[in-house]
């Protein structure tokens, strides 16, 4: 009897402690359940939206140390797509993104400072036209849980103004056209 209530109590303190254990997560890009977006003004009358179609990333998180959070990202530049080819073209061109150059941007997190329900901001080196720079982005926990397939997702998004200028892009689009407004959103899927 001693010995079977050692293993019980054994396997319920792995349990409780890999429990506490931050888990690794990769970002679903198979099912699509994540997006990179941007937009910008056209000529000060409308937005004009697009999106980047290949990305990927992973993170880390505990939701009893969310603080302990780690994130990476990587975009490929070439894959932006405003749903028209010819704009297209000029944005992979030179004076913006020059993709022949600079076919990556990247995002590695060093910090993560988030409150009690999810919402706060991550601090980490944006990598974008060949330039580098320690941003801090506000970001929000959009929900954690099981999914119907077995798996355990949590989802974050992230919202940053990108001053053009800033990473070298200097072809000018207008004087309403020197920002543009990214969009991640995240959904990762338990490793």
């Amino acid at each position: 009897m001693k010995l079977k209530t050692l293993l019980i109590t054994a396997g319920m303190l792995l349990v409780l402690s890999s429990a506490s254990i931050a888990a690794k997560y990769k970002i679903d890009i198979q099912g699509m359940h994540a997006s990179v977006n941007f937009k910008i003004s056209h000529l000060g009358t409308s937005w004009l939206l697009g999106r980047f179609d290949k990305f990927e990333g992973e993170f880390v998180y505990d939701a009893k140390k969310p603080n302990d959070s780690k994130i990476t990202m990587k975009v490929v530049t070439s894959s932006v797509n405003t749903n028209h080819a010819e704009r297209d073209s000029h944005l992979r061109a030179r004076g913006l993104l020059r993709t022949d150059k600079y076919p990556e941007a990247t995002f590695i997190s060093e910090s993560f400072n988030l409150d009690e329900k999810g919402k706060g901001t991550v601090t980490g080196k944006f990598t974008l036209h060949g330039v580098e720079k320690n941003i801090v982005v506000p970001i929000q926990k959009i929900g954690e849980g099981k999914d119907p397939w077995g798996g355990y997702r949590v989802g974050l998004e992230a919202t940053m103004s990108i001053i053009l200028k800033d990473y070298g892009m200097n072809k000018y689009l207008g004087k309403s056209s020197t920002a543009l407004e990214l969009n991640v959103v995240i959904e990762g899927v338990r490793q």
